[in-house]
């Protein structure tokens, strides 16, 4: 089963690759939740209506062509001031591709959201590899084209569907200060994201975690805890 070895993986990575990020500062109380393979017409829709009930700004990590099919879905997203990064044009796993097809499904995905968001693809630079698979030398590339690399802490496997309370049992059992939560509004785990979010966000508000975007969450790295 993968999801007890996930968070065993985390640990080993990190150190490993610090050039990614993988966590936000620990001793500021806040948490980064995103959502991948989206956008989905179906799935996201609902999810971003929570996120507003509880004024929560996410991350969202698009597939290009999903992106390209449903461009009415991306704009809202991004009309509602979610941050936004690139997880490749089609889900293909980024350690299999060669420098120029890694470059290009980067350059697609941005274009994509580009045409149907309106907003300068330079402003989109963090990249999540889909399935979580890299190599070295595809961190190499991306640091090299102007990319950052973003990685997770807290994944709770929500694609399998093993159930709303079970997913959300898994993110509040492993979540802390600086924690990158990763669930999934695209085909895969999409049905339950909205119930999950809406079951995983009044316990971790009532600990007093504060909901940051990536974005924030690299430029707090090195800031320290509020007082």
């Amino acid at each position: 089963m993968l999801a007890p070895v996930l968070p065993l993986l985390h640990r080993l990575l990190q150190p490993t690759f610090p050039g990614c990020l993988w966590a936000g500062n620990p001793k500021r109380r806040e948490i980064a939740l995103t959502f991948d393979d989206g956008p989905h017409p179906q799935y996201t829709p609902p999810l971003l209506r929570v996120l507003d009930r509880y004024g929560v700004q996410a991350s969202f990590f698009w597939l290009g062509a999903w992106v390209a099919r449903t461009p009415e879905t991306a704009r809202a997203v991004s009309a509602a001031g979610h941050w936004l990064g690139l997880h490749g044009y089609d889900h293909r796993s980024f350690a299999w591709l060669s420098a120029a097809q890694l470059r290009q499904t980067l350059l697609r995905t941005q274009a994509a959201i580009e045409q149907a968001c309106k907003i300068d693809s330079e402003r989109l630079r963090d990249v999540r590899p889909p399935n979580g698979l890299f190599t070295p030398q595809t961190l190499h590339h991306l640091d090299q084209w102007g990319y950052r690399s973003v990685m997770w802490s807290v994944v709770p496997v929500d694609w399998e569907r093993p159930g709303v309370p079970v997913v959300a049992r898994r993110v509040l059992d492993q979540t802390g200060a600086g924690s990158i939560l990763v669930l999934h509004d695209g085909p895969c785990g999409g049905p339950d994201v909205a119930a999950t979010t809406e079951q995983i966000l009044p316990p971790l508000l009532a600990q007093g975690y504060r909901f940051v975007t990536i974005d924030q969450l690299w430029a707090n790295m090195a800031a320290p805890e509020p007082t």
